[in-house]
């Protein structure tokens, strides 16, 4: 009975054993188009989500925090275990009075519910300028950047080849909330989009693994535009405190600088600003080697030393938190770069056309969608198996027979690889499949062994190759010349010899 805990526990198993091979036979099928493509993308991201419902319902099925799957496998050796038919039979006859009772129920084919998933077609919104996936759609953004105070005037086309660059923004500009809201919109429109063109990518794993290098490069200074992270054991960092204290050696060196730039640099670490041009650079200096929360408190402006830190605790928070934002949207502009490209030589294309084109072309688009749903229900005919071309249709027959595409060469050194053509027989030699076959064989890949592919062949010319440099090899005995006094030219083996009669 469905009722029973057991019987819920099994038909979950079948469930997600169900749901498995229905993913491996749906990717087993070679979409027609992109459409289809991506249709076929939701429906195994839609059956991934099932099989981790129902396994989600099984672990807490097992952990069995009531225990009732317990107490119900207990009931079942009622009848002790030398004689467990009396609790076999009494559980027989509840299901026959239940099914005298419902004489409607019957067993559902569930295979044929499952095979309804594999014929949905999603839902999936796409706005006009997106064009069902192909492009982004990023105008929103793109106004609230150029509108803000740390974004500057520029064409919709260059913001699509910058928006990612965030080092470039100041970084006083980087920590408003203006800029915090504009980066979390640009990464949750980024996040959407790809959840609707690339369903089968697993964020939690992208992203987990952006934060582990981040926490390493953020621990070493060297996330891009970043590199000072702001006060931290006591030091601010340059573009921050106006004065970097590591070009500066002594005090007098500091008070080159002038008065207003060190009070500056002192109302920044919130120390003392009064006093002379020598004890505020004195003062000053002493933050080279000794952190803030060290130094005596008289050196603090009133009320500043506490907040001072809290302050810079928050904000060094606050801004490992942006650069964290920043990081993850580069990182889905990574894998959305050939989106990005095609997104902005289309918004250069449509800047070319006038009203009437862009009409004329927004109608092929539909026509050609269209098209493309109808022709997914009919095969293309191709009864000479010709090969497709960059349209998904067969190439020309005249092509065909011009590149020599139904010849066909195969290769013994590469495995009895096929290749059909010439050209891609000729190019083959220097792949990596012939190259790999060779050193297989111990023998260099040289011109002397183009257009030969049997093994037997290649280990012969190989052979031979080595006894002719056997032969031309350089014999110091015969070919090495010396020369007496008298002018005679000899070999080394008939000058040793004279030499050692004493006739030389």
């Amino acid at each position: 009975m469905s009722s029973t805990l057991l019987e819920v526990t099994r038909a979950a198993h079948e469930d997600v054993e169900r749901l498995e091979r229905l993913v491996v036979k749906e990717l087993q099928r070679e979409p027609a188009n992109n459409r289809e493509r991506l249709f076929q993308n939701h429906r195994v991201r839609h059956m991934i989500d099932l099989i981790r419902t129902t396994t989600d319902k099984l672990v807490e099925i097992y952990e069995d925090k009531d225990n009732a799957r317990r107490d119900e496998i207990g009931a079942l050796g009622v009848g002790g275990q030398n004689n467990p038919f009396p609790a076999f039979y009494d559980r027989l006859k509840e299901i026959r009075d239940y099914h005298r009772r419902h004489p409607a129920a019957r067993v559902v084919d569930a295979n044929e519910e499952f095979e309804e998933l594999l014929k949905e077609e999603p839902q999936i919104e796409f706005s006009g300028e997106e064009a069902f996936g192909r492009y982004l759609d990023m105008h929103e953004l793109y106004n609230k950047y150029i509108n803000s105070k740390f974004g500057e005037p520029m064409e919709y086309s260059a913001f699509l080849e910058t928006f990612f660059q965030t080092h470039k923004i100041p970084r006083n500009l980087k920590l408003t909330r203006q800029y915090r809201e504009y980066l979390e919109n640009v990464l949750e429109y980024l996040i959407s989009f790809m959840e609707r063109t690339q369903p089968l990518q697993d964020f939690g794993r992208i992203f987990t693994k952006v934060e582990v290098e981040f926490e390493e490069q953020w621990a070493d200074g060297k996330v891009l535009g970043w590199e000072n992270k702001g006060m931290e054991n006591g030091h601010v960092s340059s573009q921050e405190s106006v004065i970097d204290l590591d070009y500066y050696s002594t005090v007098e060196e500091l008070m080159e600088v002038g008065p207003e730039k060190l009070k500056e640099a002192l109302a920044a670490r919130g120390l003392k600003t009064g006093g002379t041009l020598q004890q505020r650079a004195e003062r000053l200096f002493l933050t080279k080697y000794t952190p803030l929360e060290q130094l005596d408190r008289k050196h603090f402006a009133k009320g500043s030393r506490g907040s001072e830190q809290n302050g810079v605790a928050e904000e060094t928070n606050s801004k490992k938190e942006i650069a964290l934002v920043e990081a993850k949207m580069q990182r889905l502009c990574e894998l959305l770069k050939e989106t990005i490209i095609q997104t902005k030589e289309n918004v250069i294309k449509k800047q070319a056309l006038t009203y009437e084109e862009m009409e004329a072309e927004r109608e092929e688009e539909e026509i050609q969608a269209d098209t493309e749903s109808d022709d997914e229900e009919q095969q293309i005919y191709n009864p000479l198996k010709l090969p497709m071309g960059w349209d998904g249709k067969p190439i020309p027959y005249w092509l065909y027979k011009l590149h020599g595409l139904g010849q066909e060469f195969k290769c013994e050194i590469c495995g009895n690889y096929s290749y059909w053509g010439r050209r891609a027989f000729e190019r083959h030699f220097k792949e990596w499949r012939h190259q790999h076959g060779m050193r297989c064989l111990n023998i260099p890949n040289t011109k002397n062994f183009n257009e030969i592919t049997s093994i037997q062949e290649a280990k012969d010319l190989w052979e031979k190759i080595q006894e002719r440099q056997g032969l031309i090899k350089w014999r110091p005995d015969l070919e090495e010349e010396y020369e007496d006094r008298e002018g005679n030219i000899y070999n080394k083996k008939t000058y040793t010899d004279l030499q050692r009669q004493g006739l030389i």
